[in-house]
């Protein structure tokens, strides 16, 4: 029987993979969600429901990135606590950061439904379109509170050494979005609305277990109770996840220009060739955010515990790790470009001809995505929040936002598919040059 890995142990290569796994497929499970979706959208509803899906979900996902960075802040601080030896301290602040994650997704919830109808008609949506948004948006929105539990659990199940259940939670949940789609859209008809309800299902189902889990007496290091509320350790817990907070709603700002530069550019068929790579994207991106999330409370412990020599072994073999990755995602994404369009708008010719184009040139972005994705994560280990969300400001929104403006003026649509490559690229140098001018300081 193989022994439990635990946060204080001396990681190998072997060790850090298997400690990773688990959340790495955990991260790809619930990237396939919207994926999913939107096989049976485009399959069964129609290319406009698809375009509308596309066209609202950056939306939804800004909402559900409070768990995020309620997650990986709470995680890196909570990982740290217990590396100084207070464990009833980091419970303590694992209840509060659960509690005010409920909180931020009800009161996200409330404030989404009376505004998602003015946000959609600011973005662009006109017709059929803006009303598809609006129905999607409203009933995923139903189960925005159990989406920001369910990212922050995705965080915690690491820090509380506890990889392999998050995995099972995640995959239950995944599973369940699976089902209930080729159910109520494939079987049942139910077009937009089946689509929106399987994938609400399946949130409460990521979200709500682990509440479960945590709440009952379990074998983790954490464990829900009684807690005060502590403003500094919850502003730490902000200022330090808010990197991946604001990489998630750069991603969904720039989604939007991205989505108005190709209407402008190559009509709703750009938009639906957009809506295809970032289903893959997410799901290959998932990848890089899973080993990252894993290694996160790893990093956090060892610095707390200034074991400063197994800091230094995490850098170098996550450095070696996501490059192997890299290598492998952009062969993937090369092999596997047609064939996947082909599973997604195969029934229009036109659109299958643009989206495997944008599938090669697209696809030169996971060489360099992955580096700047385990920079940001590594400096929030570090409780450096600063440095984190620098990384992660000018990747997802300075970059691509310059890129994606200058570029098709050049190239026109090709442009929009380089942009992102060229962000990439540029946020490979600035982690470099962070990571060089921060080793003394951290000892890594």
């Amino acid at each position: 029987m193989k022994m439990k890995i635990q946060l204080s142990d001396h990681f190998t290569y072997s060790k850090l993979l298997r400690y990773t796994l688990p959340s790495i497929v955990m991260m790809v499970f619930t990237s396939i969600y919207g994926v999913v979706d939107g096989f049976f959208v485009s399959n069964f509803v129609g290319k406009t429901s698809f375009t509308a899906v596309n066209f609202i979900f950056p939306v939804l996902m800004i909402l559900g990135a409070a768990g995020f960075m309620l997650g990986t802040g709470g995680g890196a601080l909570i990982a740290k606590i217990m590396g100084e030896g207070k464990r009833e301290e980091a419970n303590r602040l694992f209840s509060l950061v659960i509690y005010t994650g409920i909180g931020c997704g009800t009161a996200l919830a409330a404030v989404g439904l009376l505004l998602i109808r003015p946000i959609a008609a600011a973005l662009g949506a006109q017709g059929q379109m803006l009303e598809d948004s609006v129905t999607y948006a409203r009933i995923i929105l139903l189960a925005i509170p159990a989406f920001v539990l369910q990212y922050e659990f995705q965080c915690l199940f690491s820090t509380a050494e506890k990889p392999a259940l998050g995995l099972y939670v995640t995959v239950a949940a995944g599973v369940t979005n699976m089902v209930l789609d080729a159910l109520f859209v494939a079987a049942f008809r139910w077009g937009l609305e089946g689509a929106a309800a399987a994938t609400a299902v399946s949130q409460c189902v990521g979200g709500v277990i682990p509440l479960i889990y945590f709440a009952r007496p379990n074998s983790s290091l954490l464990r829900l109770g009684r807690t005060r509320f502590d403003g500094r350790a919850l502003w730490k817990t902000c200022t330090n996840g808010v990197s991946e907070l604001m990489s998630s709603i750069s991603g969904s700002v720039v989604s939007m220009l991205y989505n108005a530069q190709l209407l402008n550019y190559a009509g709703e068929d750009g938009v639906a060739a957009y809506g295809v790579l970032m289903y893959v994207s997410l799901v290959f991106q998932a990848v890089f955010i899973g080993y990252a999330v894993g290694t996160a409370p790893v990093i956090g412990y060892h610095y707390g515990a200034q074991n400063h020599e197994e800091l230094r072994g995490l850098r170098r073999r996550s450095t070696v790790i996501v490059a192997v990755f890299a290598g492998c995602m952009f062969a993937a994404a090369q092999l596997l470009g047609r064939p996947l369009s082909l599973l997604f708008v195969g029934y229009d010719a036109g659109l299958l001809e643009l989206t495997a184009r944008a599938f090669t040139i697209f696809s030169f972005c996971f060489l360099f995505s992955g580096f700047a994705i385990f920079g940001s994560s590594f400096f929030t280990a570090l409780n450096n929040g600063l440095v984190s969300a620098a990384i992660s400001f000018l990747r997802t929104l300075v970059f691509q936002a310059a890129a994606v403006l200058i570029f098709p003026l050049i190239w026109e649509v090709d442009g929009i598919w380089l942009s992102i490559v060229a962000a990439e690229a540029l946020a490979v140098a600035v982690t470099a040059a962070f990571l060089w001018g921060m080793r003394k300081k951290y000892q890594y």
